[in-house]
């Protein structure tokens, strides 16, 4: 099949899974509203200032830079920082999230999970009388690293070394980019069910990483490293080479995230360069990133500052 008629098939899943979830979404609320007419104890909530002799009770204001909701894996869903607790607690933001470490795209798009319980955060922000500013999806690195990794890698003393080109496009171009056109299809739809409107939706492409071998709080039995293994099983021991080969591929990430806002029903997407906030320089990469595939606190701020630059140029 054409890659054309895969995307119009991802599109054309995609608006059927956001009619699914929303349907069932309707029924589910119409059972709480019946739920709540026969509660015989309805907590009824009065928020007061604090303003000296006020003669009423009087609704505070409620402050924030506003609400997003987001979907994705760990750069979202982070022990003690990542960018969804920073745009809260250095940006002001309110955000409710689906996020979940470890989960690829193809999980998040085909098998619901995120996507059911992402009706759910927008009913949320709809109770709040807010519209979300922006909804913000980060995933596809856990569809390249991880156990599968060397996979992509032609063998260090074969004549063809370095990244099997065939393998690496499928992946990327094919099978990473079809799950994004598909997920973004049903959050586009998901939001026009719930709100009447088109809400902006921020991606992004990963930063460099180094390949060292580090996984989360040094590896075992934490997970990770997600690289290093792959490198090895193919012969590639130079941490040099490792760098700049996953320079090169985080290059091609990005290419392919870039691209997907040039679908027509995806105009509303804003691609996030990322590549450059984190150093992968051996005298300093460690100050950035924290293991292989996550930054330490200290990046985490700076790919924050990234998005919270966009995020202030939308309406």
């Amino acid at each position: 099949m054409p890659l054309e008629d895969k995307i119009a098939a991802a599109l054309e899943q995609g608006r059927k899974k956001a009619d699914d979830i929303l349907s069932l979404r309707k029924l589910a609320l119409i059972r709480r509203t019946a739920a709540l007419q026969k509660n015989p104890k309805k907590l009824a909530l009065k928020i007061q200032t604090t303003a000296a002799a006020a003669p009423e009770p009087a609704l505070a204001e409620f402050q924030t830079a506003g609400f997003l909701a987001a979907a994705g894996d760990s750069w979202f869903d982070y022990p003690l920082h990542d960018v969804l607790k920073l745009l809260e607690d250095a940006h002001g933001y309110n955000v409710e999230s689906t996020a979940h470490k470890g989960d690829p795209i193809e999980k998040m798009a085909y098998t619901g999970g995120q996507l059911d319980d992402f009706a759910r955060k927008l009913e949320k922000i709809q109770a709040r009388g807010a519209v979300p500013k922006a909804v913000l999806v980060s995933g596809g690195g856990d569809d390249v690293a991880g156990n599968e990794f060397g996979m992509l890698l032609n063998n260090a003393f074969s004549p063809i070394a370095g990244w099997d080109d065939e393998v690496v496009d499928g992946v990327l171009n094919q099978r990473i980019f079809t799950a994004y056109v598909q997920m973004l299809t049903t959050i586009t739809s998901l939001c026009q069910g719930t709100f009447g409107k088109i809400v902006p939706i921020l991606v992004h492409g990963y930063d460099y990483p180094v390949p060292d071998g580090r996984g989360f709080l040094g590896g075992w039995p934490f997970p990770g490293p997600w690289l290093d293994p792959g490198f090895r099983e193919k012969n590639f021991s130079d941490l040099p080479t490792r760098i700049a080969m996953m320079q090169a591929m985080m290059d091609r990430f990005n290419t392919m995230v870039k691209l997907l806002p040039s679908q027509t029903a995806l105009g509303h997407v804003q691609y996030i360069d990322l590549r450059g906030t984190l150093s992968n320089r051996l005298d300093d990469y460690q100050d950035w990133w924290a293991n292989e595939l996550h930054p330490t606190e200290k990046g985490f701020e700076a790919v924050t500052d990234r998005f919270a630059a966009v995020l202030a140029t939308l309406p």
